[in-house]
């Protein structure tokens, strides 16, 4: 029997020569010195040699292991060879089907139908917060506790809302992995409710005919900028989102035709905003200082890029009208509680002008000129409307309804 002191002092020599342990293990001495395990034993009346790593890596007593496990299989009727063969196998098979590798698989089949914008966040979160602990794991092996104790971790930083938006990714792919064949069930779906709620957050806004006015007189006091002024007023009058306010591009306005095209940012569609006259009027007045520019709002530090996404906040801010009483958010909400409630129009038109995910009868997406017309008369009376209201003794003013309005900071 072999011994490490036997072991370390075996030298190599011109061929290869066994240095035998026991009961069919021993060490296969090659010519450049490197010693390697074997084992031979008979299964089903023929010889075959398993290999069990080279010295010292693998030691004598983790060899006589191997050696010995190895045995019971033929005992149990088990052919070595075969074993290792589909063990092999099925170690390719789960790295191959691993969530990572299923995940990004996943990500390369749907995100081409995404907006940049979700497209990253979403890998982003995948490649942060699920794959440095998940990511290795074959995906038909995910338990819920697994799953929990990453989400945990998303929690215990106080991202509730990415935490449900991960589970979302995570519940998708493994439904993807059941669908493609690599799964048997979806995990995710056993730990609903098992996460902390989220915390629903709405746009604060200005919703009160009353107390619109004072706010609209509030913001033409602005003393700033002329773009920011101009993403200021054009602000309540478009009511877009506020980053597709300030990323605007000339190229995508057509003044005479009084139009403006572009992709929503968040439904991806392409969309038209009919230009009111005092809107075309607004941008004619910006046009000489930034229509050299691509952007219609260029940043104060370069024109190639837009001005922050917080400007119109701070403007509204410096104005003294608290992040209580409105946002460049909240515009959105304003225009679609007067436009229903006060003047009247049906609430698809104001959806479709929102850009929202409005669908017909049959369940089909409106196209961007559905409705255009329409929309076209809507948005010109709605200019009407706030341009109406700017003048005095309009409305009966309630003073509690009113936006506070700081004159120190105005």
């Amino acid at each position: 029997m072999l011994t490490d002191k036997a072991i370390r002092a075996l030298k190599p020599s011109e061929k290869p020569y066994k240095a035998w342990d026991s009961l069919g293990l021993y060490l296969l001495v090659q010519p450049n010195g490197s010693r390697l395990w074997r084992f031979k034993y008979r299964f089903a009346g023929k010889e075959n040699h398993a290999a069990f790593g080279a010295y010292p890596e693998i030691g004598l007593a983790e060899a006589r292991e191997r050696r010995d496990e190895t045995r019971r299989m033929r005992s149990n009727g088990i052919d070595p060879a075969a074993h290792r063969k589909a063990t092999k196998v099925a170690r390719a098979t789960a790295a191959e089907n691993s969530l990572e590798i299923v995940a990004r698989e996943w990500f390369q089949k749907m995100s081409p139908g995404w907006v940049d914008k979700h497209r990253v966040k979403i890998i982003q979160r995948l490649e942060r917060d699920v794959f440095p602990w998940l990511g290795s794991r074959p995906v038909a092996e995910l338990t819920a506790p697994e799953v929990l104790a990453v989400l945990r971790r998303i929690e215990e930083r106080g991202a509730i809302e990415t935490a449900h938006r991960a589970l979302g990714d995570l519940s998708a792919i493994c439904r993807y992995a059941v669908a493609t064949g690599r799964a048997l069930s979806d995990p995710c779906r056993d730990l609903r409710g098992a996460l902390a709620p989220k915390v629903v957050r709405h746009f604060a806004a200005v919703t009160d005919p009353k107390a619109i006015p004072d706010l609209l007189r509030a913001m033409d006091g602005y003393q700033g900028g002329l773009v920011v002024r101009s993403a200021l007023r054009l602000a309540p009058l478009l009511f877009v989102r506020p980053g597709e306010l300030r990323s605007a591009r000339w190229a995508d306005i057509d003044l005479e035709a009084g139009e403006w095209r572009f992709t929503a940012s968040k439904t991806g569609q392409a969309h038209i905003v009919p230009l009111a006259t005092q809107a075309v009027a607004i941008l004619r007045e910006l046009h000489p200082l930034t229509g050299h520019h691509d952007l219609v709002f260029p940043g104060a530090r370069s024109p190639r890029r837009p001005m922050s996404e917080n400007t119109v906040n701070v403007a509204l801010r410096t104005l003294g009208i608290e992040r209580e009483t409105t946002s460049g958010h909240g515009f959105r909400a304003m225009a679609r509680t007067v436009l229903e409630e006060h003047l009247r129009f049906p609430a698809h038109i104001i959806e479709a002008q929102l850009a929202h995910a409005v669908r017909d009868a049959n369940g089909r997406a409106y196209n961007r000129t559905t409705h255009i017309e329409e929309r076209r008369v809507m948005m010109q009376k709605w200019a009407d409307y706030l341009e109406a209201l700017r003048e005095p003794n309009v409305l009966p003013f309630d003073k509690r309804h009113l936006p506070e309005v700081n004159p120190s900071r105005a």
